[in-house]
């Protein structure tokens, strides 16, 4: 009686509540297994006309294939519809193919439905393949571990109606992500476009009714004021129980400019007996150590530690000053890829020079249209992450 209750699901279809527990089983009892054989390296190709090459979880995103090698020798096939699970580091991600393929040994297929599908997602999540590499020096899980696997199964109808609420709930999930992609697209082009590139003087792209060369600055002449950081002693209670909120790096969303999420807050004896600083609400804080380039504008007054310059009382439009000063930071960091910075010093900071429209109304038009972009990115990013988290809920409740 406790197997049989243990074999029901949280959550079930209306119809199926009263019916039979799910019949524990073996995964290779269910469906058709298939490990992976590696063509020989010297057949790789990047010719689209040849055969599919999959090898691992580098040729899976989102739950499907993503062609990326090819090959002329054959050696394990697969078929449109199939599934391919990851039996290497990383063990247990899988997808869906819409190609015939050849399969290196790296992934196994599967000839599952839906129900599987879904099945394998949950077993990843839920870390199942871990117990096999536990320990190990190198993760992988063999043909035997795959086929042992257990699993729990309902009807074949049941198990069609479950496929067919995840697979809904994928395309959704699809949807808002190609919207999401596309607006982050959308303004990648736009940062590219609507600031001078390096060594010019107008931007390619422009409003209707602006025009004439930019003006170059420095950052230090952008602002009024400059403030830095401290942290307060951590072993005098008195200092973190007030209401001033004090912000670390971590509190500042990597890649926009309009998140902050204070998580810890000190009084004011806190800032005076320390190096933290009294800072004014609407300033630009900008990471300068952990976290190098990372920035926001602050609505409220707040101190920061002393991983952050600020800079206060702007002289021009401040939604301008924190995309001049994001695309800025974003171009330095690029053109040292594969390097490690450190850090910034304020006085190095404060030296860099910036393109500025003498006219405010341009500037002001150009840093409502980039918080505009990135309000509707931050709503998408929400209705994408809110599906995730329901997909996750039912593959927790719809499963045993």
């Amino acid at each position: 009686m406790i197997e049989e209750q243990r074999n029901v699901p949280i959550r079930r279809f209306k119809e199926f509540q009263n019916a039979d527990p799910w019949e524990q089983r073996k995964l290779g009892e269910e469906v058709l297994i298939t490990m992976g054989q590696s063509p020989n390296s010297k057949n790789y190709t990047d010719n689209p006309r040849d055969h599919i090459l999959v090898q691992g979880n580098a040729d899976m995103k989102e739950g499907r294939v993503v062609p990326r090698v090819w090959t002329t020798q054959v050696t394990k096939q697969v078929e449109k519809g199939d599934l391919i699970l990851s039996v290497r580091a990383p063990v247990g991600d899988v997808g869906k193919t819409d190609y015939s393929a050849v399969i290196g040994r790296g992934v196994a297929s599967i000839k599952g439905n839906d129900f599987i599908y879904q099945q394998l997602i949950k077993m990843k999540s839920t870390g199942y393949w871990s117990r096999y590499s536990t320990g190990s020096t190198f993760e992988s899980i063999n043909s035997s571990e795959i086929k042992q696997a257990d699993i729990c199964v309902p009807s074949e109808l049941e198990q069609q109606k479950i496929g067919d609420l995840f697979t809904h709930l994928d395309h959704l999930i699809t949807l808002h992500q190609r919207k999401l992609d596309k607006l982050k697209n959308l303004k990648s082009a736009y940062l590219s476009e609507m600031f001078p590139a390096e060594g010019e003087r107008e931007p390619k792209r422009r409003f209707p009714g602006f025009t004439g060369p930019w003006e170059q600055r420095k950052a230090s002449e952008i602002s009024e004021n400059t403030f830095g950081g401290g942290t307060p002693k951590t072993s005098t209670k008195d200092f973190w129980n007030g209401n001033i909120p004090w912000i670390q790096s971590k509190d500042v969303v990597e890649g926009s400019v309009l998140n902050v999420h204070p998580q810890k807050y000190i009084s004011k004896s806190a800032v005076k007996k320390s190096a933290t600083k009294l800072i004014p609400a609407n300033s630009i804080a900008i990471v300068t150590r952990v976290g190098v380039g990372k920035l926001a504008i602050v609505p409220f007054e707040y101190t920061t530690s002393q991983d952050f310059l600020s800079l206060s009382n702007l002289k021009v439009n401040r939604l301008f000053a924190v995309y001049i000063l994001y695309k800025k930071l974003q171009r330095d960091s690029n053109a040292v890829q594969g390097t490690s910075i450190k850090g910034i010093t304020k006085k190095e900071f404060l030296e860099k020079k910036l393109m500025v429209p003498n006219n405010l109304e341009e500037q002001e038009k150009i840093g409502k249209l980039f918080s505009n972009l990135d309000h509707l990115i931050t709503l998408h990013q929400r209705k994408l992450d809110k599906l995730k988290n329901l997909k996750q809920a039912y593959l927790n409740e719809m499963f045993v």
